[in-house]
């Protein structure tokens, strides 16, 4: 009697799945699983599925039904990629939320949340990974001929892999080959955080003695007197502090690096390289063994206190008042519990000095994520979050994506950043706000950290809705910078000005220079000169795509333009009237450090700027040499008010106050007043009091004096006494809608149309506009914005966005609504 194998089991239930996809529609779409699949289908589990004629896209599971849709033929989904889901159900929720909020789609959250190598799609190019080594003969059949392919032709897509290899989906095999590292996503560029290293010295033992020293200096003295005083140089710095770094020895004693090299060979030091910070090493006793100040405990007990009936908190503590040592205190806290911290900071290039502050706590348990790193980078940080694996976070405001399993605490740096709010593309949330929801989701806290808080944050703080808790003072007794305001007109009118730089300011870098310490010159405004005007016509050359004039660029000899990257030469007749009388108008970054070179030509001058700091590791190049003293004068755009901390920069120069305090938005006077405070807070931070020069034609300006009196709550209620009577955050909430078209008459009727339907449903109060914003076409796009505002009490903000969004659904079925983008921004910042 013959035997049959028994046939494996089946289920043959008919089951469809609702996925996400990685594209701008309203609604998720439904696809059937074929009855193999059935046992391997799960929420947060990526599949591969045909979404129009041909193309393959890489979507995350969000339900499973037995429903089939009413609408349409669900086609099946052609492949799981996923053992077990790579997105828990609460990040499901949390981007259904984000998409709810923020008025976007879901699939335009996952694009925002996913690492490119997670959703792959038949247009996604592919190239070998070079610095990594690896095995040919380990490889199968299939992923030898992908990798012999693009070693022929550095570049291929999905698609052209899918027709090499003869099948329809090839995103299991890729998927493989980015786990082993063979390959990468073509746009991703490798920049992985290295932490730097720097050579420590000790004196060798058998020298220690003080005969066998003496001996020493005696035969040294004779044949190389240099190296005798970098011998004693050693002994003098080692009376007062445990570490010597060589750059240190060779800076005190005069003697070159020969010198200690030589010392060095004949083992007379002992030289050990060691990780240190990437922005300053001269106090990390404060951050390995620290004991908090009696101010900083009183605080973190009062954060703690309130922490027991409040979800949030707000630490609003002075400039280098040593805010970081209580979030460490809090982050040993949460890790005692078992229970993970997302650390998120605005800029995290230029504060890679926390990472290491962290990494001497929390070792290998703290992770890093953030735009810099490439894909493979992400994916495996977002692997060791959903693993566990990692109990602290350190990122940037995309952090708050990651698979976190339990969420007990997240600290927001300097909460009042504009870096938080995503701009474009959507969704254009705001990571400080989606924080608290997510906090809110884990059961766990939040404290913002800030010395000029948003005052959306100390409004909530001052009505009770979040804990409060403050530091007055500077960590150390360290004394505030003193702050000199400097009249421009006055001094051109007294023709003591010497290009863009006042007397008193002059006589401060002087000074500093003198005393080897460092300066930072402060001009938010990149590029050489804004302007080129023709004197005879007055004819400025634009942008042809957008509505700008193009900023002239020294280094590059172009007129550039910030908004669409174009460029082209500079003119040198006026194509407009063929005069020969052009001349700058204005002044940027470029021109600063351009003159202030010609004033002071022994003077080491660096820019730091988004033109210079666009390179692999240039950054973090700038901010070595002026930890290092290689750099005497710092001129920057506002990324120098982002996180710098250097013990000896004594004097701050901001180059033009006005730039920042006559901005047409409501918001002007908060955010010059943050910028400047933050500004004047990188001056004096290690024991000598710093000076901050604020160079103006309008010295009497309230938000200066408000700034020079360090007096953050009268600029807040006179600020707020206004934004009530307008109708401004924090009493009234705001959507702004802008449309764009490439026709401007076509984009007015659209606009106006817009405006009428929303006043039919919100009144003529609430809808301001259509009106053309102060930049009125970028690439080519024609602008009009629409600014609703809305009472926080006795109206459903859940209700007005449905509301919202049927009108523009409405409009996008006429025909009037063709060739128009209509962009909704909760909450603008």
């Amino acid at each position: 009697m013959l035997e049959f194998a028994e046939a494996p089991y089946i289920n043959r239930k008919t089951f469809f799945v609702e996925v996400i996809l990685p594209l701008a529609i309203s609604k998720n779409y439904t696809y059937r699983v074929p009855f193999e699949l059935n046992d391997a289908v799960a929420p947060g589990k990526r599949v591969v599925v045909q979404f129009g004629k041909s193309k393959l896209y890489t979507a995350v599971i969000a339900a499973i039904t037995e429903q089939a849709p009413e609408k349409y033929e669900a086609k099946y989904l052609l492949d799981i990629l996923d053992e077990r889901p790579v997105v828990t159900t609460r990040q499901l929720q949390f981007w259904k939320w984000l998409a709810e909020y923020y008025m976007c789609n879901e699939g335009e959250v996952m694009n925002a949340a996913l690492p490119s190598a997670l959703k792959l799609a038949s247009e996604t190019k592919i190239v070998l990974n070079k610095g990594f080594e690896y095995d040919k003969a380990a490889l199968n059949d299939k992923e030898f001929l992908i990798v012999e392919a693009l070693d022929i032709q550095p570049e291929l897509t999905v698609s052209d892999i899918a027709k090499l290899l003869g099948q329809k989906t090839v995103m299991p095999i890729l998927n493989l080959l980015f786990e082993k590292n063979i390959i990468n996503i073509s746009e991703e560029v490798s920049d992985k955080y290295k932490p730097r290293k720097r050579t420590f010295l000790t004196l060798n033992p058998v020298y220690q003695g003080q005969d066998s020293l003496k001996e020493l200096f005696g035969i040294l003295e004779k044949r190389a007197p240099k190296q005798a005083d970098a011998v004693l140089a050693y002994i003098k710095l080692a009376r007062h502090q445990k570490t010597i770094s060589k750059n240190e020895l060779i800076e005190e004693s005069g003697a070159g690096a020969a010198s200690i090299a030589s010392l060095i060979e004949k083992e007379i030091f002992i030289a050990e390289e060691k990780n240190v910070s990437r922005l300053y090493f001269e106090d990390e006793d404060i951050f390995s063994k620290f004991e908090l100040s009696a101010q900083q405990q009183d605080a973190l007990t009062h954060i703690k206190q309130q922490f027991e009936q409040k979800d949030v908190v707000l630490l609003h503590g002075v400039t280098s008042s040593g805010k970081t040592q209580i979030y460490i205190r809090l982050i040993e806290e949460m890790i005692a519990q078992g229970k993970q911290v997302l650390y998120l900071l605005p800029e995290i290039a230029l504060t890679t000095h926390i990472i290491e502050r962290l990494r001497q706590y929390f070792g290998a348990s703290i992770g890093v994520y953030h735009s810099r790193f490439n894909d493979n980078e992400r994916v495996e940080v977002w692997q060791k979050v959903l693993n566990n694996e990692y109990k602290v976070v350190l990122g940037a405001r995309s952090s708050v994506f990651l698979p976190f399993a339990d969420l007990g605490l997240i600290i927001v740096d300097e909460e009042h950043e504009t870096s938080y709010k995503q701009f474009d593309p959507a969704p254009r949330y705001n990571a400080r706000d989606a924080a608290i929801f997510l906090a809110n989701m884990h059961e766990g806290k939040v404290l913002l950290g800030s010395a000029t808080p948003s005052f959306e944050s100390y409004f909530n703080a001052r009505t009770h809705k979040y804990g409060f808790a403050e530091l007055t003072e500077r960590y150390g007794g360290v004394e505030l910078p003193t702050i000199e305001v400097v009249s421009i007109a006055e001094e051109t009118k007294k023709k003591t000005i010497q290009s863009h730089f006042t007397s008193v300011l002059m006589l401060d870098i002087q000074q500093a220079l003198t005393n080897k310490e460092q300066v930072i010159l402060f001009q938010n405004r990149r590029g050489y000169a804004p302007v080129l005007l023709c004197k005879i016509c007055a004819y400025t050359p634009k942008c042809i795509n957008c509505d700008v004039s193009l900023t002239y660029h020294k280094h590059s000899g172009k007129l550039h333009c910030h908004y669409c990257g174009y460029k082209e030469d500079t003119p040198a007749i006026c194509p407009a009237c063929g005069s020969t009388h052009l001349e700058y108008k204005g002044f940027g970054t470029e021109k600063v450090e351009d003159e202030l070179s010609l004033i002071l030509p022994e003077a080491r001058i660096t820019r730091m700027d988004l033109d210079t700091t666009r390179s692999r590791n240039s950054l973090q190049n700038i901010l070595n040499d002026l930890e290092e003293k290689k750099i005497d004068i710092l001129v920057g755009t506002q990324m120098v008010a982002k996180g710098l901390d250097f013990a000896d920069v004594t004097v701050i120069g901001i180059i033009n106050a006005d730039s920042l305090l006559k901005f047409p938005d409501y918001r002007a006077n908060e955010r010059s007043y943050q910028m400047l405070a933050q500004v004047s807070g990188r001056a004096g931070r290690r024991g000598k009091q710093g000076k901050v020069v604020i160079q103006t034609y309008d010295p009497g300006h309230r938000v200066i004096k408000q700034v020079i009196e360090n007096d953050y709550r009268d600029l807040y209620f006179t600020e707020m006494e206004e934004r009530k009577s307008f109708h401004y955050p924090p009493f009234y909430r705001i959507i702004n809608l802008d449309i764009k078209h490439k026709n401007p008459e076509i984009l007015h009727n659209q606009a106006t149309y817009l405006g009428t339907e929303l006043r039919k449903h919100f009144g003529e109060a609430r809808v301001m506009g259509p009106q053309v914003p102060l930049v009125s076409r970028i690439r080519n796009y024609y602008i009009q914005s629409i600014m609703l505002k809305f009472e926080k009490d006795g109206i459903s903000i859940n209700k007005v966005k449905a509301t919202i969004r049927d009108v523009i659904t409405q409009f996008q079925t006429t025909k009037l609504s063709k060739g128009s983008v209509v962009q909704p921004d909760v909450d603008p910042y």
